[in-house]
């Protein structure tokens, strides 16, 4: 489990240095437009260049970063909801957390839960209301691959809501997911099988795995090729679904004579 925490984090890491996004897809105009993210310019401005520099001038740069030594643990809390529009819910969500304890000792617990619900089994006749496009075909996104961070959303269909979103920040108070504690996987279907969800820890990584008659939802997390993938694929109509990734970093807290050292350092700095 260390190995698999040590290779999880550096993959981790690797996104909390400025890697992170969402993607949004609807059609039909019912789900929410996605943020307008633009810079505005001044009317008449000039057009935005882009100049290429070497390395020699990004060495050169300064700023404030998050230093290995800074980070002592994190928490990660990945979730994937499906929505149909016949009532049926199914959800995989899961937190894996690993800090250090006084002895500085890496110290890690795993939550997973799974879910299906609904009216799975057809009272009041709307079990067969799926939503789902026998028409509709969405496929290409499983072989997408790349060494970082993908977000992949393809529809087929009127009326649907698709999100993949990313969140890293700093939070040494970040809340947990409800799960079942010490339980590296789960997984739930409904009576005959046609929904499914299920997530998995383990030592190839973390997957999340939504599938419905409308289409399909997975989140990957390979430490070994530094993948962190989100893929919604719907085919089909009022489906509203989500892939949800939350990276908490926790940096260690200084304590008073540290203070007090870098305060010293910073004053005979200025002296020179």
């Amino acid at each position: 489990m260390k190995s698999h925490l040590k290779q999880l984090g550096v993959v981790l890491c690797a996104v909390a240095c400025g890697t992170g996004g969402s993607a949004l897809a609807s059609e039909g105009g019912a789900a929410p437009a996605a943020p307008d993210l633009s810079i505005p310019r001044a009317a008449g401005a000039a057009p935005l260049t882009v100049q290429l520099v070497g390395d020699d001038v990004l060495a050169a740069q300064t700023g404030k970063y998050a230093g290995a030594t800074m980070i002592s643990g994190f928490v990660l809390n990945v979730i994937s909801q499906w929505r149909l529009p016949n009532g049926v819910s199914a959800l995989a969500q899961g937190t894996l957390s690993a800090t250090q304890n006084a002895r500085g000792q890496l110290v890690s617990s795993i939550g997973t839960s799974a879910s299906v619900t609904g009216d799975t089994h057809g009272r009041g006749g709307r079990a067969a209301d799926w939503g789902a496009n026998p028409d509709a075909y969405v496929s290409g996104g499983q072989s997408v691959s790349v060494n970082g961070v993908s977000q992949v959303t393809q529809v087929a269909g009127d009326r649907n809501s698709g999100v993949n979103s990313a969140l890293i920040d700093f939070n040494n108070n970040a809340v947990t997911l409800a799960a079942s504690a010490n339980a590296p996987a789960a997984s739930a279907s409904n009576s005959t099988g046609s929904v499914k969800a299920g997530i998995s820890f383990g030592s190839n990584g973390v997957n999340v795995t939504l599938q419905t008659p409308a289409g399909l939802a997975t989140q990957t997390i390979a430490p070994a090729n530094g993948q962190i993938a989100q893929l919604l694929q719907i085919a089909g109509n009022n489906q509203q679904v989500a892939n949800a990734l939350q990276l908490h970093l926790q940096t260690q807290q200084m304590s008073a004579s540290m203070l007090r050292q870098l305060g010293v350092l910073q004053a005979l700095q200025n002296r020179r």
